[in-house]
């Protein structure tokens, strides 16, 4: 019975959930924080006039809508010019899509360029979409996407930002709503004299009553089964990460049994619909034989039907969650099906105390629900309602203008400026900075290379106000977009590339760079490079090269730079030190290197052993303090190795157990 309105103050809420078989009204109004329901209509399609939640005959629909209206006018002396709905769960499409983008390896990737790689993957996913729906131009709403998995040079990372590579890569789930159901859904409404107040999703309308804000945290899967497919979300830290649909639902269970016992469809719904309550049912079949059963051998006759969607269902929820969720909550009147949440728990390796049946009268701040809303099937209509109620002020489209053009998006979620710029199609390539291209020249035949200038990002404005690609906007709002610049090619100067240096030598300053040429030609510092062009260079590098010189044999003479013995490969930094120390031919006077000290040994002997350089180091072998080090070159040496000239010896203590 409808609720007495006489005390009502508040505004009324009329809310239609319109599905496959049937139309459900609800009218209501929130009174604090409760929402008191005052009637309920359910009336089912006289015509298959909608397939999968999609209408195909909008005339026959509306007539439906519009008896729904008459009366719960009628009954409550209300007329009703407002309504709230909301597109079905399997209207929705979801995509996975991955994409990589080459970038610059001297470039630190930053949040820009990973949200305008995720951009562009959406649009790859909406590209694929219209593409196997044969149409070329965008019809399609996003409303929501999730991150799978990032990719650096094609391995697995968990984020991306400020780090260097070749390749990035992401991986997303992109879930869109074709624009014919929401046209169709205002048609309906249209014809039927209802201006849409709110527009949502009936996986969202569904979540907000069976699903606690405080819970959301938690990684659940809501799945409305209702007659030909089974609707997916899932909740995951506080939002809504994810949806699909299994086309399958509680019609495959009741062909089975019509198929099974050779009845009509009809009479097959009804004994699907008592499965879980009547122990007996009686009927006849096509040729009047009569049927008295219980409900447990007709389990067993669809017992592969149950399973099968089972098995369809929580392969679904694997592929969207990557893992079983915590808990599955299942809605709808095909979730009541015996057997099914047990059969779901068991493909989930879940517990099964794990997947429940939700039904509406369990829904909090709700009062007033009275048989029409009973069940599993009763939330997502009252999800409706309570969901406009809350929401009266958010309008259900925004009409935003991105760079002179004006667009219409789904407020399904907080819409940011990166799901306008996806929607107009912008290139998100245009967003990053491009750097210049490099200079090349050669240098005394080596190919050099000067890094090209990064250029500036695009600068994004919302109503003349800085803004990013997560910027909320709202209706009316001005995006301005100008696009990212590429960086400048730096051209060399002559003085840029031939770096003058020297070294100290008989307490001179001695330049290393002597003379440089270019193609061939004498040029002064201020010479600019042209691209590719030879720059020849007199350049005393290193060692050998100086002492090939200056005429100084290696024979005779021991290279020491700042105090220590060198290799004559030594490459020379500018301030260094040369000396160099004149071998001894007496076999008896040597100099070489000791723990970094250059030192000159004596000896009356014939030559020199490791033992010798004790007389030359402040090491006392009577009083050990670990192990004794002895190297040579680098390699392990003992007391009896001989010594030459120009030998790199180390010697220390160490601990006991290296």
């Amino acid at each position: 019975m409808p609720t007495d309105k006489s005390n009502i103050k508040k505004e009324v809420i009329f809310a239609l959930d319109i599905g496959t078989k049937t139309v459900i009204g609800v009218v209501g109004y929130y009174e604090g924080d409760v929402f008191k329901i005052l009637d309920s209509e359910l009336v089912e399609h006289k015509k298959r006039s909608m397939y999968d939640g999609q209408i195909h005959n909008i005339q026959e629909v509306a007539e439906v809508v519009i008896d729904v209206k008459l009366k719960l006018e009628n009954r409550l002396s209300l007329k009703f010019d407002k309504v709230a709905i909301a597109a079905a769960g399997r209207a929705l499409k979801t995509y996975r899509e991955r994409f990589d983008r080459e970038i610059d390896l001297s470039v630190k990737i930053d949040q820009r360029m990973i949200n305008s790689l995720e951009m562009e993957t959406i649009q790859k996913a909406q590209e694929q979409l219209e593409k196997e729906n044969d149409t070329n131009e965008p019809r399609y709403y996003c409303v929501g996407h999730s991150i799978m998995n990032y990719y650096l040079d094609d391995n697995f990372i968990e984020s991306l930002e400020g780090h260097s590579g070749n390749k990035i890569g992401v991986e997303i789930i992109a879930t869109f709503l074709p624009h014919v159901v929401v046209d169709s859904l205002y048609t309906v409404m249209d014809r039927a004299g209802l201006e849409v107040m709110n527009l949502t999703l009936e996986p969202i309308a569904a979540i907000n009553v069976a699903i606690k804000k405080d819970l959301r945290l938690l990684n659940l899967c809501l799945v409305d089964i209702g007659a030909g497919t089974s609707d997916i979300a899932i909740t995951k830290e506080g939002r809504i990460v994810a949806y699909d649909m299994v086309p399958l639902a509680g019609d495959e269970i009741t062909e089975r049994i019509a198929k099974r016992y050779l009845i009509g469809f009809d009479m097959a719904e009804k004994i699907k619909k008592n499965l879980y309550k009547n122990v007996k049912h009686k009927f006849n079949d096509v040729v009047g034989i009569p049927y008295e059963i219980d409900s447990e051998e007709i389990l067993n006759e669809v017992d592969e039907g149950i399973s099968k969607l089972a098995t369809e269902i929580a392969i679904k929820i694997k592929g969207c969650n990557k893992k079983a969720p915590s808990a599955v909550l299942m809605i709808g009147g095909g979730s009541q099906i015996p057997r099914l949440t047990d059969y779901v728990a068991r493909e989930l390796d879940m517990p099964a105390e794990r997947v429940v049946t939700k039904s509406a009268e369990i829904i909090d701040s709700v009062d007033g629900i009275g048989s029409v809303l009973e069940g599993p099937q009763g939330i997502t209509p009252i999800g409706i309602a309570t969901t406009a109620g809350r929401c009266a002020s958010v309008k259900n489209f925004i009409e935003v203008s991105v760079n002179g053009e004006k667009i219409k998006l789904m407020q399904a979620k907080d819409v940011k400026i990166s799901d306008a710029l996806v929607l107009v199609g912008y290139n998100p390539r245009k967003l990053i900075p491009k750097k210049g291209d490099d200079f090349i020249y050669f240098y005394n035949g080596q190919l050099k290379r000067v890094r090209g200038l990064l250029g500036k990002p695009a600068i994004i404005k919302v109503n003349g106000e800085d803004g990013n690609l997560e910027t909320v906007i709202s209706d009316g709002d001005i995006i301005e977009v100008d696009e990212a610049t590429q960086g400048k090619t730096v051209v060399p100067k002559i003085s840029d590339v031939v770096k003058q240096y020297g070294i100290y030598f008989d307490e001179s300053y001695v330049d290393l760079i002597e003379n440089f040429k270019v193609n061939g030609n004498d040029v002064d510092d201020e010479f600019l490079l042209n691209e590719k062009d030879s720059v020849e260079v007199d350049e005393i590098a290193n060692v050998e090269m100086f002492m090939r010189r200056y005429q100084l044999s290696s024979n005779e003479f021991i290279p020491i730079v700042n105090g220590k013995i060198v290799e004559n490969q030594y490459l020379f930094e500018d301030g260094d030190v040369l000396s160099f120390e004149k071998k001894i031919e007496n076999k008896n006077s040597i100099i070489v290197q000791i723990n970094g000290e250059t030192k000159k040994l004596e000896t009356e002997k014939e030559k020199f052993v490791f033992v010798d350089i004790f007389d030359y180091v402040d090491i006392d072998l009577k009083q050990p303090h670990g192990k004794l080090i002895l190297k040579l070159n680098g390699e392990k040496a003992d007391f009896t190795r001989e010594l030459k000239d120009g030998d790199l010896l180390d010697v220390y203590w160490t601990k006991e157990n290296v």
